[in-house]
């Protein structure tokens, strides 16, 4: 690396602190000092004016008590300068299929760890593939995807796992969104979803690369579900979750089969409905959004009108304070597996699985509370308990950098409940 890199660095830089999103991770950082005494922090953008207006509204103090750093993802070299003053960056700049890379070259040239709030799955797969090497040979950890998408789910399967007595085959997760208001949601999480649609030919090839070799089958496949189904289990309607959280979770069994000898278990996640008419409204809409994102002049109809393609659910306004406040999430894991445990990892059970159990992981809003809450804990993760994070650095999801630290715990004290509903 040219250049000296300063002695000292603050513990935490959000970059994109000016968002919508990043003005919650600034605040939620703020709160988490208040039990963190000494942590050393800054923020990170743009504009000076706007990064000091976002200080002052979310710490009530003048601007001047917290170190301000102009960066920009044009510039490469102002990158480098933001992350040589960081121990970790969080990463707010989305869509990460766009900005993303830069920002983890940068971090691995200057010995930054990183997370960040992705949802993109060729983003977040394009680099492990390409940057695992370089972190580990840097000794930092980069690890994507630390917000809703995917820690909720990520940490929910360890939880169930952790608590199963046997060897677990499967688990289906069914994602509630509990609301007394119309649910809203910003346009950079549109935006972001337009373009990771728009990438998603990529995966084929990535993967292929990425993953030579497949899992050991299991004997018992977890059950095929139709595009819109009745689940008995949480007595809703559901669909495939959109999300990263299937492509998230796969890795961390991979990493948890290659690296720690474990068995790996099959993850399908589903979004629930309260009616088969809004379950169908939804569905049709997936497929004709999907079909958008992959042509230029309709990609960027969806990109110019987000409000008038969601029918007003996804504005550059974003929520109100009264819609985050009314809203909360629930997942609900559904294990099966089996009573027998085999030593071996890759060997077959012949017998039917014969065990269950049922866990829940709820949470506040999840885009602007949940989302800040699970990334400014992962990044406390990195910096308190190196010792229980993966021996090297690399390239890792959630599930295979937090797995044995006191995540769930860190998640719990902070309004992110974990819980074993049966047996």
């Amino acid at each position: 690396m040219e250049g000296d890199v300063p002695k000292k660095r603050y513990d935490v830089v959000i970059f994109g602190a000016t968002g919508f999103t990043g003005q919650f991770v600034v605040k939620e950082l703020v709160r988490t000092t208040e039990t963190e005494p000494g942590l050393t922090w800054a923020v990170a953008g743009r504009t000076m004016d706007k990064l000091q207006k976002v200080l002052t509204s979310t710490t009530g103090k003048d601007s001047d008590s917290v170190p301000v750093i102009i960066a920009d993802v044009s510039s490469y070299q102002s990158l480098l300068d933001m992350c040589q003053q960081a121990k970790v960056v969080i990463n707010c700049v989305g869509p990460f299929n766009l900005y993303g890379e830069q920002v983890i070259k940068a971090c691995i040239e200057s010995k930054a760890s990183h997370v960040d709030i992705s949802g993109e799955p060729s983003y977040l797969e394009k680099t492990q593939l390409l940057y695992t090497a370089k972190a580990r040979e840097a000794g930092v950890y980069i690890v994507g995807s630390c917000g809703f998408d995917s820690i909720p789910a990520e940490m929910g399967v360890v939880f169930t796992k952790k608590n199963f007595d046997g060897d677990l085959n499967s688990i289906e997760c069914f994602v509630s969104c509990i609301t007394t208001e119309s649910i809203a949601v910003n346009y950079g999480t549109f935006e972001s979803a337009v373009h990771g649609f728009s990438m998603q030919g990529e995966l084929a090839t990535v993967r292929k690369t990425l993953f030579p070799t497949p899992l050991p089958r299991s004997n018992h496949k977890l059950q095929k579900r139709s595009l819109i189904f009745f689940s008995e289990e949480v007595n809703k309607w559901c669909l495939p979750f959109p999300g990263s959280d299937r492509s998230v979770v796969n890795r961390t069994q991979r990493f948890n089969f290659d690296v720690k000898k474990e068995r790996p278990v099959q993850f399908s996640p589903y979004i629930c409905f309260p009616s088969f008419l809004s379950a169908m409204m939804v569905a049709l809409f997936a497929i004709i959004f999907g079909i958008m994102t992959k042509f230029g002049f309709t990609r960027n109809l969806l990109l110019k009108y987000p409000s008038f393609f969601t029918n007003g659910v996804f504005t550059k306004q974003g929520p109100t304070k009264k819609q985050i406040e009314s809203t909360s999430v629930c997942l609900t894991f559904i294990g099966r597996g089996y009573s027998k445990k085999l030593d071996d990892p890759s060997a077959t059970h012949d017998e039917v699985p014969d065990k269950t159990i049922t866990t829940k992981v709820m949470g506040p809003e999840p885009g602007y509370v949940t989302t800040p809450i699970c990334i400014v804990q992962a990044a406390l993760c990195i910096l308190k308990e190196k010792d229980k994070l993966p021996k090297e650095g690399g390239v890792y999801t959630p599930g295979a950098a937090f797995a044995d630290t006191d995540l769930i715990d860190r998640l719990t004290k902070n309004n992110i409940k974990f819980e074993v509903v049966s047996p």
